[in-house]
């Protein structure tokens, strides 16, 4: 009996191993975006995590490209099923989420796709250069109160961006009027610490993952991270804004989406490979080396996060008059 069992033991490994290999094998995963970036790094990162092919490194993940309308196009490939099936995967982002709950792909609603995997984080953050005047967030704060067009703010996107949100937010708890404020739009992170290194802007909004990377050449200052707890790693001395009296958090999930016409038994095979992924201890350390913090959530849970953060995103929006 005991060697019966220990045979279907066996059995159900091989089986379960075989259908990780064939799935992660056939994955497609559409980038909504230009190459280079969060998104597309998400999917390079699971397709070093995922153990599907031994001998390689990391599975066989074919990653394609599909930008336009900040991820519009890719979204309505698969909620019209022009694209997707099974094995396909779409990376979403904080920002995607954002222009969901904002009406920019059209009159979507969270439950048009099959939300899959939440696989990290990133959080905002507010930075200055080294030599500015200003030690902690209440310090610019107070700056820009006195003064709101002095300090030309850096922010990727434009009105009603995540960088631009972040910032209003803060200036609503410290009840001023972010339409007083002078922004700058820039292409991205590493245009946004140019223009501060070069003084074009005096500060940024962007992404702690990113910052993290620029402070080791000591030529800026991060004054606050926009999470619940301080963030382990180089900014593990830098407050919350919460911390300093502005209670703001913009976690930055990144994750994967299915089509809705996914057959239940592909997504909960999915589910499950995800799961077993992030549990890795490689996973983990692609997750590290991708510059995202601990996020790790799928099916059902990830599904319900994700209609509340839309949300919340909708209603801070409205708050600033973004939408109706």
């Amino acid at each position: 009996m005991r060697a019966f069992l220990h045979g279907r033991r066996q059995l159900a490994c091989v089986l379960f191993l075989s259908l990780f290999s064939l799935a992660a094998a056939a994955m497609e995963c559409i980038v909504p975006a230009k190459p280079g970036g969060g998104m597309d790094g998400a999917c390079k990162m699971m397709r070093k995590s995922l153990p599907a092919n031994p001998g390689k490194e990391g599975a066989d993940v074919r990653i394609s490209y599909l930008p336009g309308g900040i991820g519009a196009v890719a979204w309505s490939s698969v909620v019209s099923q022009r694209r997707g099936g099974p094995d396909t995967l779409v990376t979403f982002s904080g920002g995607s989420l954002l222009n969901l709950a904002q009406g920019k792909y059209g009159q979507a609603a969270v439950s048009d796709v099959r939300w899959l995997a939440g696989v990290g984080a990133d959080y905002g953050m507010i930075a200055v250069r080294s030599d500015a005047p200003y030690k902690n967030l209440r310090q610019l704060i107070e700056a820009m109160r006195r003064d709101a067009g002095k300090i030309t703010i850096g922010v990727s996107g434009t009105v009603g961006s995540q960088d631009w949100l972040k910032v209003a937010l803060i200036a609503r708890r410290a009840n001023i009027d972010p339409r007083n404020f002078r922004f700058v739009a820039l292409e991205g992170g590493g245009d946004s610490f140019t223009a501060l290194q070069a003084d074009h802007v005096q500060m940024i909004s962007g992404d702690a993952s990113e910052a993290a990377a620029y402070i080791k050449e000591g030529k800026f200052r991060v004054l606050a991270v926009l999470s619940e707890q301080r963030l382990p790693g180089p900014l593990a001395d830098v407050a919350t804004a919460r911390e300093q009296g502005y209670d703001v958090v913009w976690p930055i999930i990144r994750g994967f989406y299915m089509s809705a016409q996914t057959p239940d038994a592909d997504y909960r095979r999915w589910v499950a490979i995800f799961d077993q992924t992030m549990a890795s201890e490689e996973f983990q350390r692609q997750r590290a080396a991708s510059g995202l913090y601990p996020f790790a959530m799928t099916g059902a849970p990830l599904t319900e996060y994700v209609r509340k953060l839309v949300e919340q995103y909708r209603k801070q929006s409205q708050e600033l008059g973004l939408v109706r």
